[in-house]
């Protein structure tokens, strides 16, 4: 129904991703059951094309990035690998490295040997499918870039190699690499002794780390694009008594460290609906049930107050009822260190109407993504059944959440993180809620 005015509107963020986002028009290129054979060459022309638009833009910033960073020189030489296991069949689509590129970029991939095709998120060359856009948008801007995968077993070796590079770009999704035997904490101090170096890791552990957790949106919520009664819990205490105060006063979407499976978030309702009026006037009692809905996959469940927080603290016991969730709760355990912890956010009704998700290479927005919960739906997690719906970067009926998000947002994204000396991802997406009443036209 019409209502409150477009330009009134109230967009907030979802999440921010950085470190496990693909390039969806390269999807057709990604090893599944029914397509076990998949490569970059099943991917349509069209899709191709698109998918290099965005490639290379990520030449033209990472270039930008480099100079700035460093004086560019020529090489005839590329960087020898040699001493480094070739896990790769082939590297199909790959254009031909410059003969003097200005810059030296690495590529670097995990291959999870336990799984299935290496992973979700490969071709069946052993490489990741969108792997060819980012690597010939450098080698267009000039710069050489050379697909590798990380073993953890010659942790060593890789180290010393990745140190004859100007930049890593690194394309390994959240728990691949303890998935194949090794440990994300020491690849993660390895890339930030290159940095120490002088040499660029596109994205850093830090920027994955921060942008990557939840509560990223408290740090962020004094922002356009922000809710200001976004709240951060590290331990059980704070949680309990924060959680019962914002319950009382309206719907909840409670959130898990990380993940973007939807797994651990929760869209939480008071079963009889007896909200108060204002924020703090009631908390809720341990005895108040709530009516749940996970967003990984839509299944609904009921559980008291007091349930729901011995199952976020402590997981499955004679406290926290009967679940039927895949997950295990324990989303505080090891604490605030150990990336223990959970967001409490408002709950925005209209998200039935879909989130919308920004991509950008850098600064850049490049494309929109309107991504809509099937019906009866709250999650419009991939795999759930929801639609999505593509447009240009220009697309009018999002003027407004473009214009707030580019002209005045973004350059204080990466300070509210507490990154300001790393630069915007290559490749990143914000996803948003919109916050506004009902009534807003839909165009």
């Amino acid at each position: 129904p019409e209502g409150t005015p477009a330009e009134e509107e109230k967009w907030i963020v979802g999440e921010f991703n950085c470190s496990c986002v693909g390039i969806s028009k390269c999807l057709p290129a990604y090893c599944k059951d029914d397509t076990p054979n998949a490569n970059w060459n099943d991917i349509p022309d069209e899709d191709k094309k698109e998918a290099m638009v965005y490639g290379d833009k990520m030449g033209v910033v990472g270039l930008d990035i480099l100079t700035k960073a460093k004086w560019a020189w020529e090489s005839s030489t590329l960087v020898d690998v040699s001493g480094l296991t070739r896990v790769a069949k082939d590297d199909l689509g790959l254009f031909k490295q410059p003969s003097n590129p200005r810059f030296k970029t690495a590529l670097v991939q995990i291959y999870v040997r336990s799984a299935p095709y290496g992973g979700s998120d490969k071709s069946s060359n052993g490489h990741r499918y969108d792997m060819i856009p980012f690597a010939n948008g450098m080698i267009n801007a000039g710069i050489s870039c050379q697909p590798i995968h990380y073993v953890h077993e010659e942790h060593d070796k890789f180290v010393e190699a990745m140190k004859q590079f100007d930049a890593i770009i690194v394309r390994c999704n959240p728990g691949q690499i303890k998935a194949d035997g090794g440990s994300q904490a020491k690849f993660d101090d390895a890339m930030r002794g290159l940095q120490k170096l002088g040499i660029q890791v596109w994205p850093s552990p830090d920027v994955m780390e921060f942008m990557g957790a939840k509560d990223a949106l408290t740090k962020i919520a004094h922002l356009n694009i922000g809710l200001e009664d976004t709240l951060s819990y590290y331990d059980e205490e704070e949680f309990a008594k924060g959680f019962k105060k914002t319950m009382a006063f309206q719907p909840r979407v409670i959130k898990q460290n990380r993940g973007s499976s939807g797994e651990g978030i929760w869209i939480i309702k008071l079963k009889e609906g007896n909200y108060c009026s204002n924020f703090g006037d009631r908390i809720c009692e341990g005895d108040e049930v709530l009516s749940l809905m996970e967003a990984n996959d839509n299944h609904a469940e009921e559980h008291t107050v007091a349930e729901f927080i011995e199952f976020c603290v402590n997981g499955r016991t004679d406290k926290s009822g009967e679940w039927t969730s895949k997950g295990v709760g324990k989303y505080l355990e090891g604490g605030k260190e150990a990336g223990g912890m959970l967001v409490d956010q408002r709950f925005c009704p209209r998200i039935v109407e879909g989130e919308l998700r920004y991509n950008c290479v850098g600064p850049e927005l490049v494309g929109i993504i309107h991504k809509k919960p099937k019906e009866g739906g709250i999650s419009a997690v991939g795999g759930t059944g929801s639609i999505y719906t593509f447009y240009g970067p220009d697309e009018p009926k999002f003027k407004n959440l473009t214009d707030n998000f580019l002209k005045k947002d973004i350059n204080h994204v990466m300070p509210s993180l507490g990154l300001s000396d790393e630069p915007i991802p290559l490749w990143w997406t914000t996803d948003f809620i919109l916050a506004s009443p009902e009534g807003t036209p839909a165009e």
